[in-house]
């Protein structure tokens, strides 16, 4: 073998397929962090030689794996071709559940989306979530054109925690039936397509730190606002999910209610919003963002429900502030789409509560931040299978 390759070459077979697999993996991964890249960038960049650059390539271009996208013109010396992955090898399937929408999306290797559907859950029991879900993802491959073997992982976002033993999420109480074991397993036989649960908020933050405001920070919180409360927390760009899938689930931390006491998410929720707008005066068919339009308007009672929610939002960065020290709080879900309104009171109360001061920022990516983020997730199990896949058949 040349100089200079980064793992000395064997006589013996299997130790030769494992260097040549390690080589092109390696390749692989720089093209991925680097963008088209010609040979010689590659044989520099990872110390490999020029020769075996040339090989991995070849073999990579072989099993669909890597593909050229264009030619490098240099001052001097000749025309260089450029190389990147094939963002077409494989597909994965994020789908965020929600109590009011279900979100399902298609991507390729490069996170790119190239089919989705955004559909009201009006199921009325978690069988007839379950079938929806099924429906709505094979409608989306279809409308993709991606083959259904093409599709290699699937991700799935949800309210509460999953439990991987017993196979059945819990603490999501504001999907009535949706504990009950084996619905995703039912999902994954019908899907035809290996899939993985996870926390909601625990996805909006890792889609958030790739694709949204969360990118590059070191630890950041982000705090999921909607029909409930939760929060997910990256540090050094994975998630910090606890000992039990549990860590963010600040919905139970205890706040004391004027009758009896309440559990945070009592407080600060859409549905709190409404709650207290009512008690200050506010009539008719109330939704969250109804009251927060009206207070954009200057009425006096959804002001002050919005005022409300920025002080209980403000413990809730609080608490955030004072266990995990972020450099970053990220504030999305439906009430968080109101940041503009809810900004400024939550700072005021911030500084009356802790000397603590993280950045807040509003969610980049919106209601799109827990798709995106089971995308991203997809992505990590799906590019090593597919290189796996097309290796051992290259």
């Amino acid at each position: 073998m040349a100089a200079g390759d980064v793992v000395e070459q064997q006589d013996q077979p299997w130790n030769r397929q494992r260097l040549r697999s390690t080589n092109e993996r390696l390749l692989l991964e720089r093209l991925r962090a680097d963008g088209p890249t010609s040979r010689a960038q590659l044989a520099r960049g990872t110390g490999l030689s020029k020769p075996t650059v040339s090989s991995a390539l070849a073999a990579l271009e072989s099993a669909g794996l890597v593909r050229e996208v264009g030619t490098h013109v240099p001052e001097r010396g000749r025309t260089a071709v450029l190389y990147a992955p094939d963002p077409t090898a494989g597909h994965v399937l994020g789908v965020d559940i929600g109590r009011s929408w279900l979100r399902v999306a298609v991507a390729d290797l490069d996170g790119t989306v190239v089919a989705r559907s955004d559909v009201r859950n009006q199921a009325r029991s978690s069988g007839a979530m379950a079938d929806l879900v099924v429906s709505t993802a094979r409608q989306v491959v279809a409308d993709s054109g991606v083959a259904p073997v093409e599709v290699v992982h699937a991700v799935v976002g949800t309210p509460g925690v999953y439990d991987e033993e017993h196979r059945r999420v819990r603490y999501a109480m504001h999907l009535p039936g949706w504990g009950r074991a084996g619905l995703f397993d039912r999902m994954r036989e019908e899907l035809g397509v290996p899939l993985e649960v996870h926390n909601d908020a625990n996805l909006a933050a890792l889609g958030e730190y790739t694709y949204g405001v969360g990118a590059g920070s070191r630890l950041f919180a982000y705090i999921l606002i909607g029909t409930g409360l939760g929060m997910g927390v990256v540090a050094d760009g994975r998630l910090f999910t606890g000992a039990h899938g549990l860590a963010g689930e600040i919905g139970f931390l205890p706040w004391p209610g004027q009758q009896k006491p309440e559990r945070l998410e009592d407080a600060v929720s859409g549905v709190a919003v409404v709650e207290a707008a009512r008690r200050f005066g506010m009539r008719g068919q109330l939704t969250a963002k109804s009251v927060f339009d009206a207070a954009r308007q200057g009425d006096d009672a959804a002001v002050r429900a919005v005022r409300l929610e920025g002080e209980r939002i403000a413990h809730t960065v609080a608490v955030a502030a004072a266990v995990l020290d972020p450099d970053l709080v990220v504030l999305g879900g439906g009430v968080g789409h109101s940041v503009d309104l809810l900004l400024k009171p939550v700072r005021d109360n911030l500084r009356a509560l802790t000397p603590l001061r993280p950045k807040l920022a509003p969610s980049r990516l919106g209601e799109d931040a827990v798709l995106l983020g089971a995308v991203a997730t997809a992505l990590g199990t799906a590019r090593e299978v597919v290189f796996e896949r097309r290796s051992a058949v290259s």
